[in-house]
C-alpha cells in the first residue's frame, strides 16, 4: 500500500469570502453540546473539542478555518465514495439488484433488510455500505482494498493511509457489523465471504482524512466528479449525479428531510466528527468536530452548514439562469483606452503605469460562486492596482451575499489606496460607491475607462508637469513647431470663438464650415447606431482638432460635434483657408502636415478601442 502524503499546510486564509468562513467558524466554536461516539473505544479518545472548518469551490480553491489539517478518520463518509466505485465497476443496473436507494427511516446500523425487495434500502447506511464493499473487484481481498483507498485518493487530490489503530478497534468490536454481513449472506445479497467484506468496511472506515481532504473530496464531486486540484478524473458525470441523488435523500439518516429544507444540500455524516457536502456545480463543504446529536451527526458541524448555506445562499433549489457566474472578460486601459484622445504626455504616462488599471466584465446571475470567483481574481490584484472598474452591464439578478461580498471588497480595496468604479446602470450595486469621493458609479463603461485613465493620470504625472488645460492659438500644436513668423501669420488668420456647455458646434450634415482648434475646454464627437441610440466616438480635449476632412474633401460633416464642457476654440474658416492655400501654400502645407500627424495619433487609439470592443458600445 503506497505511503499516505502529507498536506502542506499553508498560511492562513486572507480575502471577504475567508472572512465569512472565519465568521462562520467563531458563530459555532462556543457550542459544546453533544458527545463524541464511544461505541469504537479509539473514537472515544479524540479531542472532543477540535473544530475545522473547510469551503472548496468547483475550480479549486479552498477556505479554512481552525483544525482544518487535523487528522481523523473518514467513517460514514467514506460510504458514498465506496458505492460510487461500485457503479463504476459493476455499472447501476448491477448495484441496483443489490442495493435500493429509499430512505429507511431506521438507525443507520440497523439489522434489517427491506421487507419487500429483501435489500438493503440504500448504500448510506451500513446494511448498503457492506453490500457495496463487497462488490468491488479485484484479484484478493488486499487489491480491492487498495482499490478503495486509491479511489478516495484521487478524490482527495493525494495519497490516504489507514490508522490502523482506530481498524483495530472497529475490527474487534464490530459484532453488529457482522452480523449484518450474515444477514445479507443468508438472502444472498452478497455472494462472497461476509467476513472478508465486512473487514473491507471496517477498513475504509479507518482511512485518515483532514478537514482540507473532506472539502477537495466534495469539490470533486461539485465539478462533475474531476478533482479542481489536480485535474484527474475521480468519477464519471452520468455517476457522479447518481451519487449526489442519493446522498440528498438518504446521506443524512434520520434528519435527511430537516437537512434538504433547512441546508439544501446533498451531504453525508459520519461518527468519527466529520459531514461533507456538496452543492453541484460550484462548492464543497467539509466540517470537522467530533461532539455528535442524536442521529449521530457533528453538532457544530450540521450548525456550521446551515449557517454557510444561509449567508452564502446556497440551497439547492435556489435556482440561478446561469448556475457559475464568473468574469466574463478583463483588460487594461492599455488593451481598452477610452475614446478621450489624449495628449502625446498623457499618452507617455499611461503607457508606463496602465498596468495599475483593470476593467472586470461580469456577467449572468450573480450567486455566491460567481461573486467568489470575482472577489477572488480582484483580489489577487489588488495590491497592484490605482483604480479598478467592475462592469456589471450583463448582470443579472444579484444575491443579498454577492452585495454582501462586493461590499466587503470595496471597502478593502478603497483601505489599500485603490479607487473603485461601477458600471450599474441599473443601480443594481451603486449604493456601494455613492457618495465615496474614492469610487464612482457610471453608466456606460467609456465614461468609467476615462475615469480610471485620470485615476492614473492624476497620481503618475511627473511633478512639475501639470494637465495643459488652456493655450494661445500659438501655443496649440498644430502650430508650435513652425517658425515664430510663420507661426504669427498662420494665427492671424483664425478666429476666435467660445461655446457653452451642451452647445452643438458643427451637426451631422453641415457643410465644410472651418478647421477647429481646440484651445480649452472638450468637444465630443458622436454617431447614432442602427437603433438611433446616440453614441460617443471620441473627445477631443485642449490642444487637439476636427474638421480636417470636410475642409479638404469640401465633404459635409459625418458626426455631431457637441461641447461637453465650455469650449475655446480657433477657427480658420473656409475662405481664409482657401485665400491660405492660394497666396502662403508653404504655410498651408505646414498646418496639414502638422494636423496630419495629430489626426494620425488620434486614429489609431481610436482603430485599438474598437478592435477590442467589436461592436459593443
Amino acid at each position: 500500500m503506497a505511503e499516505p502524503q502529507h498536506e502542506v499546510h499553508r498560511p492562513a486564509d486572507t480575502g471577504v469570502v475567508a472572512r465569512i468562513v472565519a465568521d462562520v467558524y467563531a458563530e459555532c466554536l462556543a457550542d459544546r453540546s453533544g458527545e463524541p461516539a464511544d461505541y469504537i473505544p479509539e473514537l472515544a479518545a479524540v479531542q472532543p473539542d477540535s473544530f475545522g472548518l473547510c469551503l472548496a469551490t468547483a475550480d479549486g480553491r479552498v477556505y479554512g478555518a481552525g483544525d482544518v489539517h487535523a487528522a481523523f478518520t473518514i467513517q460514514s463518509i467514506s460510504k458514498p465514495f465506496t458505492y460510487a466505485l461500485a457503479l463504476a465497476d459493476r455499472g447501476p443496473a448491477a448495484v441496483a439488484e443489490r442495493i435500493d436507494v429509499e430512505p429507511s427511516g431506521e438507525p443507520f446500523n440497523e439489522i434489517s433488510l427491506d421487507p419487500v425487495t429483501e435489500r438493503p434500502r440504500n448504500p448510506m447506511i451500513n446494511a448498503g455500505a457492506i453490500t457495496a464493499a463487497s462488490l468491488i473487484t479485484g484479484r484478493d481481498a488486499a487489491d480491492k482494498f487498495d482499490r478503495v483507498r486509491r479511489c478516495y485518493s484521487r478524490f482527495a487530490g493525494r495519497e490516504l493511509g489507514v490508522n490502523e489503530a482506530v481498524y483495530a478497534s472497529e475490527a474487534r468490536t464490530g459484532y453488529r457489523n457482522r452480523a449484518i454481513g450474515y444477514l445479507l449472506r443468508s438472502f444472498g445479497t452478497i455472494d462472497s465471504d461476509p467476513d472478508e467484506a465486512v473487514d473491507r468496511y471496517f477498513r475504509q472506515c479507518s482511512i485518515d482524512v483532514t478537514c482540507h481532504d473532506l472539502a477537495v473530496m466534495a469539490a470533486t464531486l461539485a465539478n462533475n466528479g474531476v478533482n479542481p486540484l489536480t485535474g484527474e478524473r475521480a468519477l464519471s458525470t452520468a455517476l457522479t449525479e447518481h451519487v449526489l441523488s442519493v446522498m440528498t435523500t438518504c446521506g443524512m439518516y434520520n434528519a435527511a428531510g430537516d437537512w434538504v429544507s433547512t441546508v439544501g444540500m446533498p451531504a453525508k455524516s459520519g461518527v468519527g466528527g466529520g459531514i461533507l457536502a456538496v452543492l453541484p456545480g460550484q462548492i464543497g463543504i467539509a466540517v470537522y468536530s467530533p461532539r455528535l446529536d442524536r442521529q449521530g451527526n457533528s453538532v457544530r458541524g450540521v450548525a456550521a452548514c446551515r449557517a454557510l448555506s444561509r449567508r452564502l445562499e446556497l440551497h439547492f433549489l435556489h435556482v440561478t439562469r446561469s448556475a457559475h457566474t464568473a468574469i466574463r472578460a478583463e483588460y487594461t486601459v492599455a488593451e481598452v483606452p477610452s475614446r478621450v484622445r489624449r495628449s502625446t504626455e498623457e499618452i507617455a504616462v499611461l503607457d508606463e503605469h496602465w498596468h495599475r488599471t483593470r476593467i472586470y466584465e461580469l456577467h449572468g446571475d450573480l450567486l455566491f460562486a460567481g461573486a467568489e470567483s470575482a472577489v477572488r481574481a480582484i483580489e489577487e490584484r489588488a495590491g497592484q492596482l490605482d483604480a479598478l472598474v467592475v462592469d456589471l452591464r450583463r448582470v443579472g439578478d444579484v444575491s443579498a451575499i454577492a452585495v454582501t461580498m462586493l461590499a466587503d471588497l470595496h471597502r478593502e480595496l478603497v483601505a489599500i489606496g485603490c479607487q473603485v468604479a461601477l458600471v450599474d446602470p441599473d443601480a443594481k450595486l451603486g449604493h456601494l460607491a455613492a457618495g465615496d469621493s474614492r469610487g464612482q458609479v457610471f453608466h456606460d463603461r467609456d465614461t468609467a475607462i476615462e475615469w480610471c485613465e485620470d485615476v492614473v493620470l492624476a497620481r503618475h504625472r511627473p511633478a512639475g508637469e501639470p494637465a495643459c488645460t488652456s493655450m494661445s492659438v500659438e501655443e496649440h500644436p498644430a502650430l508650435a513647431a513652425l517658425a515664430p513668423d510663420a507661426r504669427a501669420r498662420l494665427a492671424a488668420h483664425f478666429e476666435m470663438r467660445t461655446v457653452a456647455r451642451d452647445e452643438v458646434v458643427v451637426r451631422r450634415g453641415d457643410s465644410r464650415s472651418g478647421l477647429y482648434l481646440i484651445l480649452a475646454g472638450r468637444v465630443r464627437l458622436t454617431f447614432d447606431d442602427a437603433d438611433g441610440r446616440t453614441h460617443r466616438l471620441v473627445t477631443l480635449t485642449a490642444g487637439m482638432s476636427f474638421g480636417e476632412i470636410p475642409m479638404l474633401m469640401g465633404e459635409p460633416f459625418v458626426n455631431e460635434v457637441r461641447a461637453e464642457t465650455g469650449v475655446r476654440l480657433a477657427v480658420l474658416g473656409p475662405a481664409d483657408f482657401d485665400v491660405l492655400a492660394e497666396r502662403a501654400p508653404e504655410l498651408k502645407s505646414a498646418l496639414l502636415e502638422r494636423l496630419a500627424a495629430v489626426a494620425y495619433a488620434q486614429v489609431d487609439a481610436a482603430v485599438r478601442a474598437v478592435a477590442v470592443r467589436g461592436g459593443d458600445y
